[in-house]
């Protein structure tokens, strides 16, 4: 069995109610790409998704927790997303003076990812020699490392590292927990690094993060700058710019949208990590970016997910 919680969790709670519902891989696959349908829902509910009989598709199990008893109609609209549950009854059961982010997080595993190690604060076992770790709770925001695009992302910088890549100037467009900025800084430590997102509530988390894994933060030289902003469309995104390499782990359809903005900050030879987008998606996210001056480098696939490197034209 294993476990699988998706990126973007809602605040501790003292006691939980759970919903469970039958589902399969790909709903469970569809929920991640599309959190949006629970928008109404507040605060919203804590999703975790299991395969319940290795390697079969049909045997998965999503796990939906609330901070109080949810009514019939969160019900369906919980249900509503695993279709093949439509004649699957639910009840909530009440797991009482539970807290639920030390539950989801039990069975995860650490990621490797080329020279990064990634885990939970609940993780008790040794650390690798010679790997970066970092401590990352599955908590407020995107990006655990537990998602395949987080880790392509990792697996992605690593490999320009190694092959060589020089960068003084990166931006994390929608860092979620700053994971992938911290990683960066990390391969190239004298680079400028800034790190954003749409969500002020992804700041501070971040910021809690840096804390723990001994990041600065700042402006200078070898430190993360932060900002709450809606793409590239802010103060300090714009005076920082142009970046020689831009990380943006999204969805393909904002970056479709942002192709023409995210060219706009992007310095001429510059590199692109994109992803967050399904391998159905990757041809035409990287037609819209060139239309802008870029081509594309490099294309990772893991599980149904595509990891693109790109780099604008001189």
């Amino acid at each position: 069995m294993s476990a699988r919680p998706l990126d973007r969790l809602a605040g501790d709670f003292g006691e939980s109610w759970k919903l469970t519902f039958p589902c399969t891989r790909a709903e469970a696959e569809a929920i991640d790409v599309d959190f949006s349908a629970l928008a109404m829902l507040e605060p919203p509910p804590v999703l975790m998704t299991t395969e319940e009989v290795v390697d079969d598709a049909e045997r998965w199990r999503l796990d939906a927790y609330f901070d109080s008893k949810p009514d019939k109609a969160t019900i369906a609209a919980i249900r509503a997303l695993v279709p093949s549950a439509a004649a699957s009854t639910a009840k909530a059961e009440r797991v009482p003076d539970a807290d639920w982010v030390t539950l989801s997080q039990s069975g995860l595993e650490p990621v490797s990812a080329g020279r990064f190690f990634v885990h939970t604060a609940e993780y008790a076992g040794a650390i690798p020699p010679d790997v970066r770790a970092f401590a990352i709770p599955a908590g407020l925001a995107f990006g655990t490392g537990h998602h395949e695009t987080t880790t392509g992302c990792l697996t992605m910088l690593d490999a320009m590292k190694r092959r060589g890549a020089r960068v003084d100037n990166l931006i994390d467009l929608g860092t979620g927990t700053g994971l992938l900025a911290f990683a960066a800084l990390h391969l190239w430590p004298r680079a400028y690094a800034t790190a954003t997102d749409i969500d002020s509530i992804a700041i501070d988390v971040t910021i809690e993060n840096a804390e723990a894994n001994g990041i600065a933060l700042g402006q200078r030289q070898g430190r993360v700058a932060l900002s709450v902003a809606d793409g590239t469309d802010d103060a300090l995104v714009q005076r920082r710019a142009p970046y020689d390499l831009v990380i943006a782990n999204i969805l393909a359809g904002p970056l479709v949208e942002m192709a023409g903005d995210i060219a706009g900050i992007s310095a001429p030879g510059g590199q692109l990590v994109l992803a967050g987008l399904l391998k159905t998606q990757a041809e035409g996210v990287a037609r819209a970016y060139r239309r802008q001056g870029f081509r594309l480098a490099e294309r990772l696939d893991l599980g149904d997910w595509a990891i693109l490197r790109l780099r604008m034209r001189r």
